[in-house]
């Protein structure tokens, strides 16, 4: 199978990948505080809560759920998008899109209950950043949620007995790990600034670009910002390369 990871090189996507999640978890804790237990990227969570909306007849809470999933949904449809009209760029471009959401959403007003349009900025920057990031098939790397990490990893202790697990075992201990710390991180922030707290995530995804922008002007067409044989996140496998 030709690589078609997004960066080429592992030393570079496992620092970034374990730092996206650290990032995810921050936001997502600081949004799960600060808008009423609504969930910023796990959208399995807000699923049951939509679902127990409906059977209540609960309508503005079936609204505000549902319109997060729809966020987040739209935002893995640009992302994908966006990494695909960017090419080499997709790294550095998608973090600046993500920053820049971060910092937005203190802008925009708090909205209804039913349309929590404060949220939305959050969740969309969320729902771009699994775009961000493709292991050795070109599937997105699960940056911001860890029911898959969790059973990847579970599953690959059972392969180790048996024979070997597959390569990407060794990252999903590291995603865990960053997500759960970035979720604690989170939760000081917030009950330190508020809402304010999502300046840090805004401010960690600003610096990711900065690094990822500079080692692509630095490295053009390098294995560690790039990869000559990578689609869109999540392609047909017989899809043509976006890189250029």
């Amino acid at each position: 199978m030709s690589e078609k990871a997004f960066p080429a090189s592992a030393t570079t996507r496992i620092p970034f990948a374990v730092a996206l999640a650290t990032l995810a978890g921050t936001a997502d804790s600081i949004g799960f505080l600060e808008f009423s237990q609504l969930f910023m990227s796990f959208m399995s969570g807000n699923t049951t809560r939509f679902g127990v909306s409906v059977s209540s007849f609960d309508w503005t809470g079936t609204t505000r759920f549902g319109s997060v999933i729809a966020m987040f949904c739209f935002g893995a449809f640009l992302g994908t998008l966006i990494a695909a009209w960017s090419g080499r760029w997709r790294l550095s471009t998608l973090l600046i899109i993500q920053a820049g959401l971060f910092a937005v959403g203190l802008y925009v007003p708090v909205g209804l209950d039913a349309f929590p349009l404060h949220a939305y900025p959050i969740v969309l920057a969320l729902g771009i950043q699994n775009a961000t990031l493709q292991d050795e098939a070109g599937r997105s790397l699960a940056l911001t949620y860890v029911t898959g990490t969790v059973v990847r990893f579970g599953a690959g202790l059972a392969n180790m007995l048996l024979h070997e697990p597959a390569p990407s075992f060794w990252l999903q201990a590291p995603l865990w790990a960053g997500l759960t710390g970035g979720a604690i991180g989170g939760g000081f922030l917030h009950h330190l600034y508020g809402e304010s707290a999502f300046l840090f995530p805004a401010g960690f995804a600003a610096f990711l670009a900065v690094v990822s922008l500079g080692l692509t002007l630095a490295l053009p067409g390098s294995k560690y910002v790039s990869s000559d044989n990578a689609p869109q996140p999540d392609a047909h496998p017989d899809s043509p390369p976006t890189t250029r």
